[in-house]
């Protein structure tokens, strides 16, 4: 079956190259107009000086304005930056845009604990991930993404940590100027000209030779620091706190 006209449109090359155009140029206007202030410098600034490989988390509400934590454009960071992306059509203007902010991107998705197995491009971006992160660079990763449940983690970034030894560090942001849309995870869009909040909290560190007990007790870790920062962000921003969906089942 065919491909409704409107969606096909969407999906061409030229329609997505000025959709990711506008939105890396979007990006770039929030983060150069917003007057930001960074919680937990003492969390990250050891990492960005020892220059090994690192893994960010953040909740995928926030991925518009990843640019804004990782200085890619000037020193301290010696660590190239990169993101997964999902393997869905809709990524692919995402991937454009988060090139054009000169950032890597990583095709596919982070293991999933419960369907691990049957994830779309799961095993070829882990290694691919793997990789990056052992030639000293950054990754930043949903683990709540693509599909949620919202602020819930995944195992794939600490199995990620375990295989690679690079530390997790948690971030977050918000800013006063935003409208959180009706999605599955709250979407933050932020709004130029505001006051913006970023706070990070890790490391966390997870054993190579750990058990699946350990990899579950450092999932609830980073989950619990995620959603930490995320609430003392938009709380420091005048929002309201956005809790987790109902926990599930591994």
């Amino acid at each position: 079956m065919s491909q409704p006209l409107g969606k096909k449109l969407f999906r061409s090359r030229p329609v997505q190259f000025v959709l990711a155009l506008v939105l890396a140029g979007y990006m770039k206007l929030v983060k150069h107009t917003t007057r930001w202030r960074v919680e937990g410098l003492e969390v990250v600034e050891p990492i960005w000086a020892g220059g090994e490989g690192v893994i960010g988390a953040l909740w995928h509400s926030r991925v518009l304005m990843t640019i804004a934590g990782w200085p890619t454009d000037q020193p301290p960071t010696k660590q190239p930056p990169s993101m997964l992306i999902s393997l869905s059509p809709d990524g692919a203007f995402i991937s454009r845009a988060t090139r054009m902010l000169g950032m890597g991107v990583i095709r596919g998705s982070a293991a999933n604990r419960k369907k691990s197995s049957k994830n779309k491009g799961g095993v070829s971006a882990f290694r691919k991930m793997m990789a990056h992160i052992e030639a000293g660079g950054c990754l930043a990763i949903t683990p709540d993404g693509p599909r949620g449940p919202r602020m819930r983690a995944s195992l794939g970034a600490v199995q990620l940590a375990a295989k690679t030894g690079a530390p997790i560090l948690c971030f977050a942001w918000s800013t006063n100027a935003a409208k959180f849309l009706s999605s599955w995870d709250r979407f933050c869009l932020p709004l130029p000209f505001g006051r913006g909040v970023i706070v990070w909290q890790g490391p966390i560190w997870v054993p190579k030779d750990a058990d699946e007990q350990t990899l579950e007790a450092k999932r609830q870790q980073m989950e619990n620091q995620l959603t930490q920062a995320t609430q003392r962000a938009d709380q420091a921003c005048g929002h309201d706190k956005i809790e987790p969906d109902a926990e599930v089942n591994p």
